[in-house]
């Protein structure tokens, strides 16, 4: 449950904002408070010098006072602002909901050979898997799966909000275990079959790879029609430095590292992006694919900023009603005991 005694307001939405207009009520409160207390006639009548009777008066009396009334005024203006219906974009009662950050978002990871290359800092995979891993920490509030391809390709982790779980997986990938090639057709179906249909309005695949499509049966081009149809975004990412890298060659004698020429198909995940309303990147360094991610990121945002869903989020307004009923009371406490024999 989202915390109940928030009521850092700046971190609020509202519903209701015309509301606020009622806290203008508060001063002219306060106004008529003063009035009544300077025309009040008193409950004691006194005759005497002036220093006999400040005896019988506190100076801390009319402070405390009007520290009462200003409690009294701040619960109304905590009721004003309940009655506003105030919401939390990223409450977690509310991220599983089609509103504000719903989106749904699969990886699609290049972990063939060629991603050991060696001109990402340790190699390219370790690179994307790093990148990766801080583009979903800062995507609370969405769905997010992983699948990684070579010569073919498999789900990694299913679409999820648990992104602890996500990135352990996202850890664990390797080339091991997998056909040699870079299937790039293959890696973007596979990753279209796991947005359902039943997945949130805003769908989006992040296809990363360094190479050419060299395996799979499928074409890639048929994979993006696929993910058109489905109202599917897709953004390309070439990973790779211009030029020659460091790149493993399998020999009779081992793997060892030779300079090999940089090969992305660049036209080709271009057509991809095009056919998907996505875009093309490419990333040279890590720096460069930080920043690729934080352009997704942004484009998103702003995709969904005109965006109208069919279901609100709820109205959280317990917060602000916890803490007026809370200070009314402790104030209603105080003012018995320190003014209980008041007629």
């Amino acid at each position: 449950m989202f915390d109940q005694w928030n009521i850092a307001f700046w971190e609020y939405e509202y519903f209701a904002p015309l509301w606020f207009m009622a806290l203008a009520l508060l001063p002219i409160a306060y106004f008529l408070w003063q009035k009544k207390e300077t025309q009040a006639p008193g409950f004691l009548k006194f005759t005497g010098k002036p220093t006999e009777q400040s005896t019988f008066s506190s100076r801390w009396i009319p402070i405390l006072r009007s520290i009462i009334v200003f409690s009294y005024l701040a619960s109304l203006g905590l009721v004003i602002v309940s009655m506003t219906k105030p919401y939390h974009p990223e409450s977690p009662e509310g991220v599983h909901q089609d509103f504000k950050k719903g989106i749904d978002i699969v990886i699609a990871l290049d972990v063939s050979v060629s991603m050991l290359a060696m001109d990402f800092e340790p190699n390219r995979l370790e690179a994307s898997k790093r990148v990766a891993k801080q583009f979903i920490d800062g995507r609370r509030g969405d769905r997010i799966g992983l699948v990684v391809y070579a010569g073919e390709a498999y789900t990694a982790c299913p679409a999820t909000m648990d992104h602890e779980i996500l990135k352990q997986q996202i850890d664990a990938v390797s080339p091991e275990g997998l056909e040699g090639g870079t299937a790039i057709g293959t890696g973007l179906g596979t990753a279209v079959t796991r947005l359902r249909n039943d997945s949130l309005p805003s769908r989006v695949i992040i296809l990363l790879t360094d190479g050419t499509n060299t395996a799979g049966d499928t074409d890639p081009i048929t994979a993006a029609e696929v993910a058109r149809a489905k109202k599917i975004r897709v953004y390309t990412i070439g990973v790779g430095s211009n030029g020659e890298a460091p790149t493993p060659v399998s020999t009779p004698f081992g793997v060892r590292y030779e300079n090999m020429p940089v090969e992305i198909d660049e036209e080709l995940l271009m057509k991809i992006a095009t056919l998907t309303n996505g875009q093309y990147f490419r990333a040279t360094d890590e720096a460069s694919l930080q920043k690729i991610y934080a352009e997704i990121e942004k484009l998103e945002k702003q995709k969904l900023t005109d965006k109208k869903y069919s279901s609100d989020p709820p109205a959280t307004p317990m917060a602000f009603l916890n803490w007026a009923l809370m200070l009314a009371c402790i104030t209603w406490i105080v003012q018995r005991m320190v003014f209980r024999n008041e007629q």
